[in-house]
């Protein structure tokens, strides 16, 4: 069964950093191009960034470009988001998900998904 488990989410105030990890287990992890996704209350799920297996390619949404930085280690089955320089506009649950393909802001591509973890952003 295959499961990805997000934590380090919380509360910090603007300007401020966070460190998002992402715990898979039950799949060959370095299959799998790592994506994370947001959700903000009434909003549709975003696509924040994304890398591959191998972790030589990463893509990122313009707003979080020079400020998220996506890293993997096919060790310990992990995927990281850094998080720097937060605005309160980056208020929203973080979820990581898994993709066969490359890495995608495709919502549809990714197959497997976490709970997700809640990023508050105060101003």
């Amino acid at each position: 069964q295959v499961q990805l488990v997000e934590s380090g989410g919380g509360l910090v105030q603007a300007g401020g950093s966070l460190k998002l990890a992402c715990a898979a287990s039950g799949l060959r992890f370095s299959n799998y191009a790592m994506g994370w996704f947001r959700q903000a209350p009434g909003k549709e799920r975003e696509f924040v960034a994304a890398i591959s297996w191998e972790g030589y390619t990463t893509r990122y949404t313009d707003s979080v470009k020079g400020r998220f930085t996506i890293s993997r280690d096919n060790a310990k089955n992990m995927v990281y988001l850094q998080m720097n320089s937060l605005k309160p506009e980056d208020t929203a649950v973080y979820y990581c998900a898994a993709s066969q393909y490359d890495p995608s802001p495709a919502r549809s591509l990714y197959k497997h998904w976490g709970q997700g973890t809640q990023v508050t952003v105060s101003s």
